[in-house]
């Protein structure tokens, strides 16, 4: 199983909702999160005085598939999310050693 963290412009997270729930994806948790890249940032005028401001509001968005949909889902995820300009997002992945259903006691893929 493998961990699918997507940071992505908030612009994008229905779209990109729906796109997972037709592909099957039963289960994900979003954050709204602020972050800086190759974007900067932006500059705003505070009583007169130019602020640059480098945190520029995102939309986290993680998921748990098995190993054989987690390609599949990455490019899902950039076909979705993709305007072409700078601040689209990244895409990582990480191994999960165990998933746990806390109702049933359910381990592995079968608690996804």
């Amino acid at each position: 199983m493998k961990r699918i963290a997507a940071i992505v412009r908030p612009e994008k997270l229905v779209e990109l909702k729906a796109a997972l729930d037709g592909a099957g994806v039963r289960g994900m948790t979003v954050y709204e999160v602020m972050g800086c890249g190759s974007q900067r940032g932006w500059s705003e005028y505070v009583r007169g005085n130019e602020v640059m401001l480098s945190m520029i509001p995102k939309v986290k968005l993680e998921l748990v598939a098995p190993d054989d949909q987690v390609d599949d889902l990455i490019d899902l995820v950039c076909d979705t999310a993709l305007t072409g300009e700078v601040g689209d997002g990244k895409i990582f992945v990480t191994a999960v050693e165990e998933c746990v259903r806390i109702r049933t006691r359910e381990r592995g893929e079968a608690a996804l």
